[in-house]
């Protein structure tokens, strides 16, 4: 895994986006020495594993209630705007 400065990272972008999506390789950015971000091959995924996901994690019923509820706790402050 290669690691580049933010800088140099902004400098090539576009070759590093092709080295990612046509070699496969996975670069670390670092800004002023610490390390900030991965830039890497995006995960391919299938209708199937969204299924499979979707089956193991089932709607919650009471999700649609609670939302309603917390929108009603909004409070939204309407007043006209001079120009």
């Amino acid at each position: 895994m290669e690691r580049l400065s933010a800088t140099e990272a902004a400098r090539r972008f576009s070759d590093l986006l092709d080295a990612v999506e046509h070699r496969g390789e996975t670069f670390t950015i670092s800004r002023r020495g610490r390390d900030v971000a991965v830039v890497a091959p995006a995960k391919e995924g299938s209708g199937k594993e969204l299924k499979r996901f979707l089956r193991k994690h089932p709607p919650d019923k009471a999700w649609a209630q609670e939302l309603r509820e917390m929108r009603g706790t909004l409070y939204v402050e309407e007043r006209s705007w001079r120009g």
